[in-house]
């Protein structure tokens, strides 16, 4: 039986970026979107909820996300669904949490608002290279994402 696990959002960002890295020196950067929905009811009332997910970066898209983003800044995730389980140690429980893992991004706006427009990229960027660029040297390994525990990553 086949699978497949990929995930596309449109958001803000909820709070700035945690930019953290492990012992070895790899970039995380853990980051929260918000992603609305609007409909209308029977009634013709207007209803709006928001819907919101944790994101997990790492590597040079870690550390471009920890540069350039802000709270309340749009962003366009693409990634994978990953149930990060871990036992409490305070209560001894097993806890689990779903999180998007971020294989890509993209800036949907100038960034050239309110603080740090000079630093800013002038037009958006995607995280996956263009057709047209020169082929890169073989994929590293992806990387595992570590347990939910503070002695892995200093959070």
């Amino acid at each position: 039986m086949a699978s497949f696990n990929k995930v596309i959002l449109v958001g803000h960002l909820t709070r700035d970026p945690e930019l953290r890295y492990t012992p070895k020196g790899t970039a995380i950067a853990k980051l929260g979107v918000a992603v609305n929905r609007v409909w209308t009811t029977d009634t013709g009332e207007k209803r709006e909820e928001a819907t919101f997910v944790d994101v997990n970066a790492f590597d040079r898209q870690a550390e471009v996300i920890g540069q350039y983003f802000k709270k309340g800044r749009p962003i366009l995730v693409e990634g994978r669904l990953h149930l990060n389980t871990w036992e409490d140690k305070q209560t001894n429980q097993k806890r689990s949490k779903l999180e998007v893992v971020l294989e890509g991004f993209q800036f949907l706006d100038s960034g050239r608002q309110g603080e740090g427009a000079a630093s800013a990229p002038a037009r958006p960027v995607a995280a996956n290279p263009s057709p047209n660029a020169p082929a890169a040297p073989a994929a590293a390994p992806e990387p595992e994402v570590p347990p939910h525990e503070e002695d892995d990553v200093p959070f």
